[in-house]
């Protein structure tokens, strides 16, 4: 069910994620929709056990169209790796489908998605794990956990432990990596570690 004219109007959902990756190309529900941006589809094989879910695309991803390539991505990758996950057998996918940001000169600034904006994407994203059917999820980010809970979770409170939704389906919450990007040195250090350790546990629950 989508919103629209201040009307819930029923949808058919997408049956196959090709089908989801051409419509949210053309996805007006939200402002984010309508910013002249590319939408950029989740990556992945169409059954894993992990699912793993950002905030939306930055600046790299909206220019290849693909998620997590720029240098958030590839720190995921090397602490992925290091805790002995292979992306390539994992699907990668945003809360919200577009780049939300402000421009700066020639640069594009990320900007936060709003909750309601998060809220409207959910029903992409919802279409998304029906049909992949993940064992587990991991949310990278309050922005990503609000899109499982409907409710902006505190990140450093919940984070590193499963939480089981609504179906039964264990839930992982843990910082984005670009908040690790914005530290220095030791706090860095620390950070990583931190967050290192939330994917080996979560890595050693998939067995």
């Amino acid at each position: 069910m989508v919103r629209q004219g201040g009307k819930d109007i029923e949808e058919e959902p997408p049956a196959t994620l090709e089908e989801i990756a051409h419509a949210i190309g053309a996805c007006r529900r939200c402002p984010i929709g309508c910013n002249g941006t590319r939408a950029v589809p989740g990556e992945g094989p169409a059954r894993t056990r992990l699912m793993i879910v950002g905030e939306q695309p930055g600046d790299k991803e909206e220019q290849a169209g693909r998620p997590f390539v720029g240098p958030a991505g590839r720190l995921l990758d090397a602490h992925l790796a290091r805790a002995g996950l292979d992306r390539a057998r994992l699907y990668l996918t945003n809360a919200v489908k577009h780049f939300k940001f402000v421009p700066r000169g020639k640069r594009r600034l990320h900007q936060s998605p709003t909750a309601g904006e998060i809220d409207i994407c959910r029903w992409w994203l919802d279409s998304e794990r029906r049909l992949l059917r993940p064992q587990v999820i991991l949310a990278l980010g309050a922005s990503a956990g609000r899109a499982f809970l409907a409710r902006t979770p505190a990140v450093g409170k919940e984070r590193g432990a499963p939480m089981e939704l609504a179906d039964g389906t264990p839930l992982w919450l843990t910082v984005h990596p670009s908040y690790l990007l914005r530290l220095k040195d030791e706090a860095r250090a620390r950070e990583e570690e931190r967050f290192q350790s939330d994917l080996r546990g979560l890595a050693s629950s998939l067995g």
